[in-house]
């Protein structure tokens, strides 16, 4: 079988002292699960390893998911993405992604495809300069003032927007690292 390298996405984990995993018990935790050259990025829930499972993106994030309830005694959403994926979305990055600071450009990554319809009620224009583009699985968010500030981040992660479909994003220097981890084989 063929080794495979991704990159699990946590979704809310160690914000504000809730939801605690601490990346050094993360790491253990997804080796217990057959994957090897594991790390982790920041303690935002970035990890990265590699697989010969040959099980696809969505059992490998329902495992781990599995893995943190039993651990930790909670359950957190998981996006588990290929490394070819995520430079895909990179480089598909409608916005000027070399011109800006990474807090200024986002990736929002979803579970599955995302129905353009959903956002066509915003009004665009009422949040300039702030934007937004849809891709892959994915939304890039370009926020010049960065996400803390930002309305228009507020609009597109409302439930009615993105009901159904699991949502975690990651600033731009993020979503470099992780690719930039994805390659060191």
């Amino acid at each position: 079988m063929t080794k495979k390298t991704y990159a699990a996405l946590l979704r809310g984990i160690n914000v504000s002292g809730h939801r605690k995993v601490p990346m050094a018990e993360l790491r253990p935790l997804i080796e217990g699960l057959g994957h090897t050259d594991v790390r982790t990025y920041l303690q935002s829930g970035n990890a990265v390893f590699t697989t010969e499972s040959g099980a696809g993106e969505d059992e490998l994030a329902t495992a781990l998911e599995d893995a943190i309830e039993e651990r930790f005694g909670f359950r957190v959403d998981c996006l588990v993405r290929g490394g070819d994926y995520l430079a895909a979305v990179a480089e598909a990055c409608p916005f000027p992604a070399a011109e800006l600071e990474g807090k200024q450009l986002h990736a929002v990554y979803y579970s599955g495809p995302v129905d353009p319809e959903r956002f066509a009620s915003i009004d665009r224009e009422a949040y300039l300069p702030e934007d937004f583009a849809l891709g892959d699985r994915v939304l890039y968010l370009y926020v010049p003032d960065g996400l803390g500030r930002s309305r228009l981040g507020d609009v597109v992660s409302r439930p009615a927007v993105v009901k159904g479909l699991v949502a975690t994003a990651r600033n731009w220097n993020t979503v470099l690292k992780l690719i930039e981890m994805t390659r060191q084989d």
